[in-house]
Order: C-alpha cells, then sequence, then structure tokens
C-alpha cells in the first residue's frame, strides 16, 4: 500500500497492537488488506502505513465490527476514513439503530421468519457480542418498556422474549469455552424468572473464552451448594430484574462468600442497576454492571 520502506517485523507489530502474530498472518492471507514487503529471510516489514491501517482494522473490531466487515468499509470508503473516521463510525451506528428497529417490528407483527432473517443479518454484519449487547439488550429494555407502558400486550412481550431467548440459547450451546480458564456458574437470583438479561452477560463470558454453567431460572434453595460443591467454580454470578428479590439475592450471596471464601460474587441485573447510589454503595463489591467496560472492570479486579 505504500512505498515507504518497511521498518516493523511482525513480532513488534503484534506487541504494539496486542494481536497475535498468527492473527495478523491470517488476515493478511485471507483478505488481503495489506501486503507488507519481506526482508533478505522471507520475514515481514511492515510500514507506518500498514500499521495505521491495522490499528483502524482492530478498532473496529474492538467495538463490535466482524473483520471481514471492517475490512469491507476500509476497501468500500478507503478515502473517508482516512479523512473522517468519525463519519464511519456515525454511519455504522445508524445501520446498527436501523436493523434493531425492523427487527422490534417483526417481532412486535409476531413475523417470525422476517424476524430469523434480520437477525441473521445482523450477525452477518457485526460480532455476536455485539449483536447481544446492542441490539437483543436495547431491545429487551424497548420492548419492557412498552409492555410497561401498556403500549404491547402481554402475547406481544411473551412471543419477542421468547423468541430471542431462543437465539441466544442456540448461540450459548454453540460457542466454545476454554477449559484452561476458570469455571463460572450464572443463574437468576432467588424467586427470578426474567433470564434473558444474565443470558446476554453469559454470552458475554463464553466469548471471552469462560467455562460457563447457565442454570437459568432461580433454582431451589440449597440447589446453588450443590453445583458450587460439585464444578468448584472461580465464579456465581446471579441477575435480579425485580427489585423485590435483591433482599434474598443479597444475603444469599453473603452466605454463599462466607461458606465459599475462594468464590467471587457477582450481581447484576436490571434491579440492581436502578438502585439509587447510597443503596448501592454496601454492595459495590458484588455489583458488576451493565456494560461491557464495567464487566470487564470487575473481572479484572476480581481475579
Amino acid at each position: 500500500m505504500s512505498s515507504i520502506q518497511g521498518k516493523y517485523n511482525i513480532k513488534a507489530v503484534s506487541q504494539m497492537l496486542g494481536v497475535q502474530p498468527g492473527t495478523l498472518r491470517a488476515w493478511e492471507r485471507r483478505y488481503q488488506m495489506i501486503r507488507p514487503p519481506r526482508n533478505e529471510a522471507g520475514h515481514r516489514l511492515y510500514t507506518e502505513e500498514h500499521v495505521k491501517v491495522l490499528k483502524w482494522l482492530l478498532e473496529k473490531v474492538n467495538n463490535g465490527f466482524t473483520i471481514s466487515q471492517a475490512v469491507s468499509i476500509l476497501e468500500d470508503q478507503q478515502e473517508t476514513v482516512e479523512k473522517s473516521p468519525s463519519i464511519i463510525e456515525e454511519s455504522s451506528k445508524g445501520h446498527l439503530e436501523q436493523i434493531t428497529e425492523e427487527l422490534l417490528q417483526s417481532l412486535l407483527s409476531f413475523d417470525e421468519s422476517r424476524a430469523h432473517e434480520k437477525l441473521d443479518y445482523a450477525f452477518s454484519m457485526f460480532s455476536p457480542e455485539k449483536v447481544a449487547l446492542d441490539i437483543v439488550g436495547t431491545l429487551l429494555v424497548r420492548i419492557g418498556t412498552q409492555w410497561e407502558e401498556n403500549r404491547i400486550s402481554s402475547a406481544h412481550e411473551h412471543f419477542a422474549t421468547n423468541f430471542l431467548r431462543s437465539r441466544l440459547g442456540m448461540m450459548l450451546i454453540s460457542m466454545p469455552s476454554d477449559k484452561l480458564l476458570p469455571k463460572a456458574v450464572c443463574v437468576c437470583g432467588p424467586n427470578e424468572k426474567h433470564e434473558l438479561g444474565l443470558l446476554i452477560f453469559t454470552l458475554y463470558l463464553k466469548r471471552r473464552g469462560y467455562d460457563v454453567i447457565y442454570l437459568g431460572q432461580s433454582v431451589a434453595a440449597g440447589d446453588v451448594d450443590v453445583v458450587i460443591n460439585e464444578v468448584q467454580p472461580r465464579y456465581l454470578f446471579m441477575s435480579n430484574t425485580m427489585k423485590e428479590n435483591i433482599p434474598v439475592s443479597v444475603r444469599l450471596a453473603e452466605s454463599l462468600k462466607e461458606h465459599y471464601p475462594g468464590l467471587f460474587i457477582g450481581l447484576g441485573g436490571f434491579a440492581f442497576d436502578q438502585l439509587p447510589e447510597k443503596e448501592k454503595e454496601p454492595l459495590k463489591p458484588y455489583l458488576i454492571g451493565k456494560t461491557k467496560e464495567e464487566w470487564e472492570q470487575w473481572l479484572a479486579l476480581n481475579k
């Protein structure tokens, strides 16, 4: 791409970007977005321009694009990318919002075939994590709000949430786990039945490679201990959507922490997110937050 002489080997570029050399080689071989020259020994030598392109692609991947989608944007709008990256950001944001709106309308029309089509398209455009967090997560909030305000019926709410639960469940089953990473148990808090938020968080953990045991809706009292004793997890995550269930979940977390001092326990979900800051304060060590950045921070502090 650039005629300037290359000066970085693949190891140096790998360290600069935080990307494994094998990944860089695979990207170049499959997508041919850059063609670094080689020295007499046959080793790649990257120019400043190559590094600039790779940084741009990596930023898009970190923001939820697949690498193929990022490369496609780079090829189609190279001049725009170089002059004004913010234009691309706004375009991708608008595209995501459009897909979300079309999927919502399909669900509220009970059009299952079109809903599958829209969600399949979303997965072709963005990473599974981006779809789960920014599309499905957004839909859950909007559907819940419309139902609470009596703008849609319980039939609409049930159809939409059951559809999304089914698709996320299929994703969860298909994702591999890294048996070398810590185990995590994910379950709804006592008396809780709404599991979609927990499913999204579980997908996030599995995308990071964690070996996750997903229990879903609230299990019988004492059964959490059975699972902990059986699988010896590093983490236990509980989700609450109803504020009235928070006290019993907190008591359970404190009891489990006392019995299993090496277990890291995280609490999350809509109910905890809506608590006033004063009520959150004593629970801070448990609260995982509601964004990917907050989840990453909590995991980094609890190793």
